[in-house]
Order: structure tokens, then sequence, then C-alpha cells
């Protein structure tokens, strides 16, 4: 008996089961979602000024100075002066645990805010 071939499937319908399957948006999905955006942000632009909240642009800060945990380890090390503030001052100065604190005196030390002076011994450049 000869065998059956087997029909071949076409390349549009292969690309349509993808994107069913592994939800991959649509030309059409995404024009949808567009429209929706709009309508949201003629909704938003209809709201009195007075009501709107007031966003602060990114990079900037309100009002109000933000510290950081880099900010108070730096503050440290500069309490501590030419003679440099040791690891464990510094974790008792502040009451980070040990992985915060070592990720953050590498982060500093990478871009150049203190210096090693010598195993565990940090200063201000």
């Amino acid at each position: 008996m000869p065998k059956k071939k087997a029909k071949s499937k076409s390349f549009d319908a292969m690309i349509k089961f993808f994107m069913r399957n592994y939800d991959i948006p649509t030309k059409k999905d995404i024009a949808q979602l567009m429209l929706k955006m709009d309508r949201i942000e003629k909704m938003i632009q209809s709201i009195p000024d007075s009501r709107r909240k007031k966003s602060v642009p990114a990079g900037k800060t309100s009002s109000k100075n933000i510290v950081t945990a880099s900010d108070t380890v730096l503050r440290i090390i500069k309490m501590y002066g030419d003679g440099g503030a040791s690891f464990a001052d510094i974790k008792a100065s502040t009451g980070f645990e040990d992985k915060k604190l070592r990720n953050i005196i590498f982060r500093m030390d990478k871009t150049g805010k203190i210096f090693r002076k010598k195993r565990g011994i940090y200063i201000i450049i």
C-alpha cells in the first residue's frame, strides 16, 4: 500500500499558531491598545489642573531631602576622617546587614566616591 501524503501546513497557519500559543500581540491588538491609551490621555487632559496631582519629573526630587543608604555610609566614613572607617565601625553606626553594606561599599569604591586605604578601612578621596 502506498503511503498517503500529509497535508502541508501553510506558512501563515504556522505563524498564526505560534502567535496564538505564545501570546504574541498582533497589529490589530496593538492598534486597540493605542486607541485605549489615547482615550485615557484625553480623559486625563480633561481633568482640571487643580484636581490633578503634580508629578515630579525623573531625576528631580521633591522639596524633601531623601537620604539614601549610600549617603548614610558616606557620611559615616566622612566622620572618621583621614584615619578611615573600618567595616565594623560602619556596620555598628548604620545597623545595615553585611550583604547590604558590602554592596554599598563596592559600588562607592567603583564609582570613586571612597577609597580603600587597606583591607576593611575606607576613606573619602
